[in-house]
C-alpha cells in the first residue's frame, strides 16, 4: 500500500499522509522520542488564490483612501500553483526531510518510496500547524472509503473535488491496512494537539522548527573549515536573534537628555523649491536626459540605481520617492504638495550617511524601488489600500535613516546611548522609526498634514510594524509566519488567502520590505556584486573599530579572515532562498525570474570561491570552531547524531 501519490494515485492506493511506527500509544512522552518526517506530501499540488478584503474591513482599520476601490464582481483573483514548471530548480534546506540526518532503514525506504513516486519540494508542506490540517484531512478522506460512505464535495476543501470510491474498491488486507493508518494518524494529530503549549502561537512552532533545522546545517557547515565556520557564526548571529556573551563596558555619564532623538539636524529645503519650480524628477541634475532614460526601468526588478544615483547628482532616493509616488498618483490621493514633499524626501536623504558603505541612501533608494515592484506584482493586484501602499513606501524609505554603519550588537557591546535608549531591543530599527518621524516636524516637512487622524495613526501603526520587521534577528520569525500563513491556506479554505484581516495584510507587507530589504541576491549579477563589495566594505570597517577598542572582531568583520565568496554562498542557502522561495510560493508564478537569478548568482559566487585547505585532524587545533548549542530534546527528537553534511565549502 503506498502513500498519497501524484495527481492521478488510484483509490487502492489511498493511505495517510505518512507511516509512523505500529508499537507506539498515544503518549506525549512517546511523541518525543518519536521521529516525524519533515515534509508532508500533499494529494494534489494546492492552488492559493488571493482576493481583495472587503470595504468595510479596509474603512475600518484605514480609514477610506480616496483612491481605493471596493471589492467587486469586477475585482481580480489569481490562482496560483505550487508546482513549479522549472522542475530542476533547487529547493532550500526547509524541505529536507528526517531521512536526510537520520540514516535508518525504516526512514531511508520512506525517503526511497516519495522519491519514487514523483514528489518535488513544492509538494511538500512543512510547518506544523499545517501538518497537522493535511493529516486530518487525511483521516477524514480515508473514513469515507472504510465507512462506505458518499460525502458531498467539501467547499472549504481543496481536495474537496476528488472522487472516493466505496470499500468494494479495496481488498480485506488493503482495508485492514488503511484502518490502522487512519487510526494511527489520528492519533499523530492528538498527540500533537495535546502537547501544544497554550501561550506558543502555531506560527512560532515553525519558526523554532526551522531555527533547529538551521542550527544543524549551521553545524555542519562550520566544521568544513574555518571561513565555513566564521559564516556560520555569522548567519546564526545575525538572523537568529542569537547574541554572544560579551563584557559591557562601564556607561559613561553624558549631560544629554535620554528623551533626546540624536542625529536629528535642522537643514532648509523648502525656501529654494516651489510647485512651479520643481525640476521634472524633484532633483536639480545636469544629466536630466539621461536619468529619464534610466527612470523608464523603475518598474523593473533589474532597475540600475547605482545609475540613478550617478544622474540624480548624487539624490536616488529623492529621485525615486518623488518618480514613484507621480507614478503611482499618491500626491494627488493624499493631497500632499509637492514642495513639502521634496522638502521632506531631501531632507531624510540628508539624515542618511553618505560615508557608511553600504547602508546609505542608495540602499533606502534600492529598497523603495524594489517594495514599489513587489506592491505591482499581478498576484497581488488590488490587495492593499492606497494608505497600505503609502505606509508601505514611507516604511522602505525611513528604514535605515541615520544608520551609523554598524551592527546592533556593536551597539549593545560599546554600552551606546541608543542601546541604553531602546534597551538592547532593535536598537537601530526604533531609532530609524524616530528620526523618520521626528523629520516630519521639521519646516514644511510634514507630508501627511492633509491625513485624517485617523489615517495618521493607522499609518504611523504600520510604519512602525514594517520597519521593526528589517531588525534581521527578527528573520526566522518572519519566515515561519509567512510560510505558516501560506501552507495553511492550501490545506483549509479552498486555498483561497482572504486579506480582510489587518493581521494577514500586514503580515505581507512586513515580509515584502524584508524581501525587498533581502533582495540584493535576486539582483542581476553585476549589481548584485556592487552591493557584495560595498556590505563587506562596511563589516570589514566595523571589524577595524572592534580591533581598535581589543573587543572581539564581529564574524565577518574581519579583513584579514573574512572570505566574500562563502558568506554569499551561505547567505543565499540558509536565508535569501528560504524567504524568496516562500514568496515565490505566495505570488507563483511572477517570482519565477527573481528564483532563476538568485541561483545562477549563487552559482556564480560558488564557482569563484578560493579552495581552502581542509581543517587539520588533531582536535586540539580546532578548539576555536564555532559551537551550537543543542539541547538534548533537540539530539533525541531530531537524531542529531546521523546528521551528514549538506554543504561542502572546502
Amino acid at each position: 500500500v503506498k502513500k498519497w501519490g501524484g495527481r492521478g494515485a488510484a483509490v487502492g492506493q489511498l493511505v495517510p499522509c505518512w507511516l509512523r511506527p505500529r508499537d507506539r500509544t498515544r503518549s506525549p512522552d512517546v511523541l518525543s522520542n518519536t521521529s516525524r518526517p519533515t515534509t508532508l506530501p500533499l494529494r494534489i499540488p494546492p492552488r492559493i488564490s488571493i482576493t481583495q478584503a472587503d470595504a468595510d474591513s479596509y474603512e475600518a482599520e484605514n480609514g477610506v483612501s480616496s483612491g481605493h476601490t471596493p471589492l467587486g464582481s469586477q475585482s481580480p483573483s489569481l490562482t496560483l500553483h505550487t508546482s513549479f514548471t522549472q522542475g530542476q530548480r533547487r529547493e532550500s534546506f526547509l524541505y529536507r526531510s528526517d531521512s536526510d540526518y537520520d540514516m535508518s532503514p525504516k526512514t531511508v525506504s520512506r525517503n526511497s518510496s516519495l522519491a519514487s513516486e514523483g514528489h518535488t519540494a513544492e509538494d511538500f508542506i512543512v510547518t506544523p500547524f499545517a501538518q497537522v490540517l493535511a493529516s486530518l484531512r487525511s483521516v477524514r478522506s480515508n473514513f469515507t472509503i472504510l465507512a462506505n460512505v458518499a460525502t458531498p464535495t467539501i467547499k472549504r476543501s481543496p481536495f474537496g473535488g476528488m472522487c472516493v470510491s466505496p470499500r468494494p474498491t479495496l481488498s480485506d488486507q488493503q482495508y485492514h491496512q488503511l484502518a490502522l493508518d487512519t487510526l494511527e494518524e489520528l492519533d499523530w494529530c492528538l498527540d500533537q494537539l495535546e502537547t501544544i503549549q497554550t501561550h506558543r502561537s502555531v506560527s512560532e512552532m515553525a519558526s523554532n522548527k526551522f531555527k533547529r533545522m538551521l542550527n544543524r546545517e549551521l553545524s555542519h557547515l562550520s566544521e568544513m573549515s574555518r571561513s565555513g565556520n566564521q559564516v556560520s557564526e555569522y548567519i546564526s548571529s545575525t538572523f537568529m536573534d542569537k547574541q554572544n556573551e560579551v563584557e559591557i563596558p562601564s556607561p559613561t555619564l553624558k549631560d544629554k537628555s535620554m528623551s533626546h532623538i540624536s542625529g536629528v539636524r535642522k537643514l532648509s529645503h523648502s525656501s529654494s523649491l516651489s510647485s512651479a519650480s520643481m525640476p521634472r524628477f524633484g532633483v536639480n541634475t545636469d544629466h536630466e536626459d539621461e536619468l529619464a532614460k534610466e527612470l523608464e526601468d523603475l518598474d523593473k526588478w533589474s532597475f540600475n540605481v547605482f545609475k540613478v544615483a550617478e544622474y540624480s547628482n548624487n539624490r536616488p532616493l529623492s529621485c525615486i520617492m518623488y518618480a514613484i509616488f507621480q507614478e503611482r498618483e499618491l500626491l494627488k490621493t493624499f493631497r500632499i504638495p509637492v514642495d513639502t514633499f521634496v522638502t521632506y524626501v531631501m531632507t531624510l536623504e540628508d539624515h542618511y550617511h553618505g560615508n557608511v558603505a553600504y547602508h546609505n541612501s542608495l540602499h533606502a533608494a534600492d529598497v523603495t524601488q524594489s517594495t514599489h515592484v513587489l506592491l505591482s506584482t499581478p498576484a497581488l493586484n488590488a490587495a492593499f489600500t492606497d494608505l497600505e501602499i503609502l505606509a508601505a513606501l514611507f516604511a522602505a524609505a525611513i528604514h535605515d535613516v541615520d544608520h551609523p554603519g554598524v551592527s546592533n550588537q556593536f551597539l549593545i557591546n560599546t554600552n551606546s546611548e541608543l542601546a541604553l535608549m531602546y534597551n538592547d531591543e532593535s536598537v537601530l530599527e526604533n531609532h530609524h522609526l524616530a528620526v523618520g518621524f521626528k523629520l516630519l516636524h521639521q519646516e514644511n516637512c510634514d507630508i501627511f498634514q492633509n491625513l485624517t487622524k485617523r489615517q495618521r495613526q493607522s499609518l504611523r501603526k504600520l510604519v512602525i510594524e514594517m520597519v521593526l520587521a528589517t531588525d534581521m534577528s527578527k528573520h526566522m520569525t518572519l519566515l515561519a509566519d509567512l510560510k505558516t500563513m501560506v501552507e495553511t491556506k492550501k490545506v483549509t479554505s479552498s486555498g483561497v488567502l482572504l486579506l480582510d484581516h489587518y493581521t494577514e495584510r500586514i503580515q505581507l507587507l512586513k515580509n515584502m520590505v524584508h524581501c525587498a530589504d533581502l533582495s540584493n541576491p535576486t539582483k542581476p549579477l553585476p549589481l548584485y556584486r556592487q552591493w557584495t563589495e560595498r556590505i563587506m566594505e562596511e563589516f570589514f570597517r566595523q571589524g577595524d573599530k572592534e580591533r581598535e577598542r581589543g573587543m572581539e572582531i564581529s564574524a565577518m568583520c574581519d579583513k584579514h579572515t573574512a572570505s566574500v565568496e562563502k558568506s554569499q554562498v551561505g547567505f543565499i542557502d540558509y536565508i535569501v532562498h528560504p524567504l524568496w522561495e516562500t514568496w515565490a510560493d505566495l505570488v507563483h508564478p511572477d517570482a519565477q525570474e527573481l528564483l532563476d537569478t538568485l541561483e545562477e548568482n549563487r552559482e556564480w559566487y560558488l564557482n569563484t570561491m578560493p579552495q581552502s585547505p581542509s581543517p587539520p585532524p588533531d582536535r586540539h587545533l580546532q578548539h576555536d570552531r564555532f559551537q551550537f548549542e543543542i539541547t538534548l530534546e533537540d539530539l533525541e527528537h531530531n537524531n542529531y547524531n546521523h546528521c551528514v553534511p549538506v554543504l561542502h565549502l572546502l
